[in-house]
């Protein structure tokens, strides 16, 4: 087929994929519905190049998977050398074992782990080996955690559990009746709400994200912790986002709170598809109890891409870099509202800020993006943050960002709009 522009090719994708694309959060809506140019040719550090040849410059980087900015040299050369020696074979490759030393070695508190490709695979996974390590089944969960039967379950018993944590309203077709009563949602920082949640539900499983968009107040993840040595839970951190993002390991570590399994992905490989889950030897060694296996999370290159990365992490001292350049970020966001004067909220840890007006949110979400893609950048209210999201490179940002605030400060943006209004994207209760 001829293929004109990423427009027209995502108008024809879907009607032969559900949806348009496999990931939800690509979904041209999210963004600038009809607008939004979809598809890439090519990628470097943070710019990518669509299927027409255009350069943008890319203020969102890929849903956090490439921190070390795009088709970065040093881990594509590790991974091509692995795949001239091969990729799949009969036998194992030794990296997997190499990374579970290296990520072990960052987290005194774990000793073993086990690998998958995607983050909801993973998260599905940490949810078997917990159940297999207890009698009382039930979950407590806080945040986004995956698209599998356990977790969507929740939504049976009420369509508004999911509200806060996922979206608004969602279907919860094809999942089994019988899970109803299986999982439950807790907000954050409330801990009186999860005292009660455990008391009355017989969990034996928390499982939750440790910071996102808020900080743990009145020694709340010390709580958990605390009520979950009491009552006997398994307590698993979710850190598929906010893992090897601010510092070498889990952000759990800079809280000094230690779960009983953690989750790690995006960042680990660089834009290479890896995930970990880590736990304590007694919870972790259940899993020979249960059936848990998948062809392809034996293939090489995620675990040589994770193995680079880490490298990389400590030779370009990339924790330092990410929090800088997420303050500047921050601050370039603040100093515009004032100038302004349109109230916004910041929110995020310094490597993944974000911000909502405080009126019109998506309207002037929707005009924001359209804005900058007049000016060949890709953004939105949030940013993944990378090594190359600097000063020297984002002034072109900043120079279209006045702009836009401008302009909603002055002009009626309904008027000036040339798209739908964006979808909802999913929420980050924490």
């Amino acid at each position: 087929m001829k293929i004109k522009n990423g427009i027209s090719l995502y108008k024809y994708a879907k009607t032969i994929i559900p949806g348009g694309t496999t990931l939800f959060s690509k979904r041209s809506e999210l963004h600038l519905p009809n607008k939004w140019p979809a598809y890439f040719n090519k990628a470097k550090k943070i710019n990518v190049w669509d299927l027409k040849g255009n350069k943008y410059l890319d203020m969102f980087c890929a849903v956090g998977t490439s921190i070390l900015g795009y088709n970065n040299e040093r881990i594509n050369k590790s991974v091509l050398k692995n795949i001239n020696k091969g990729n799949m074979t009969t036998l194992n490759c030794p990296e997997e074992v190499l990374l579970a030393k290296q990520i072990i070695k960052h987290h005194p508190w774990a000793s073993m782990a086990k690998f998958t490709r995607g983050g909801g695979e993973a998260n599905a996974l940490a949810i078997r080996i917990a159940r297999s390590n207890t009698k009382k089944k039930n979950v407590a969960f806080c945040g986004y955690h995956g698209w599998h039967d356990w977790y969507l379950s929740a939504n049976i018993n009420s369509k508004k559990n999911l509200d806060q944590h996922l979206m608004s309203g969602l279907n919860y077709d094809g999942i089994p009746e019988n899970l109803k009563n299986t999982s439950f949602p807790f907000p954050y920082n409330d801990f009186p709400y999860l005292l009660k949640l455990i008391q009355k539900k017989n969990i034996g499983v928390i499982k939750m994200e440790v910071m996102r968009n808020i900080k743990p107040l009145d020694c709340y993840l010390q709580k958990v912790r605390e009520i979950c040595d009491q009552k006997k839970i398994i307590l698993i951190f979710d850190e598929c986002t906010s893992g090897y993002r601010q510092n070498m390991g889990g952000i759990h570590l800079k809280f000094k709170v230690s779960p009983d399994m953690a989750i790690f992905g995006k960042a680990l490989g660089s834009g290479y598809a890896i995930n970990a889950i880590i736990g304590k030897n007694k919870i972790m060694s259940k899993a020979e109890n249960t059936f848990i296996s998948s062809s392809f999370w034996g293939e090489r290159i995620g675990y040589t891409a994770a193995l680079s990365s880490i490298k990389e992490f400590k030779r370009l001292k990339v924790f330092k870099k990410i929090e800088s350049n997420g303050k500047f970020i921050k601050s370039i966001w603040l100093d515009l509202s004032k100038k302004y004067n349109i109230p916004i909220k910041v929110m995020g840890t310094d490597a993944i800020p974000s911000f909502e007006f405080c009126s019109n949110h998506a309207q002037r979400k929707t005009f924001l993006t359209q804005e900058m893609l007049k000016n060949k950048i890709l953004a939105t209210n949030l940013i993944y943050v990378t090594i190359f999201h600097n000063q020297d490179n984002i002034k072109k940002y900043i120079r279209v960002l006045d702009k836009v605030f401008f302009n909603i400060s002055k002009k009626k943006i309904k008027n000036i709009l040339k798209s739908k209004l964006c979808f909802k994207p999913i929420k980050r209760i924490n």
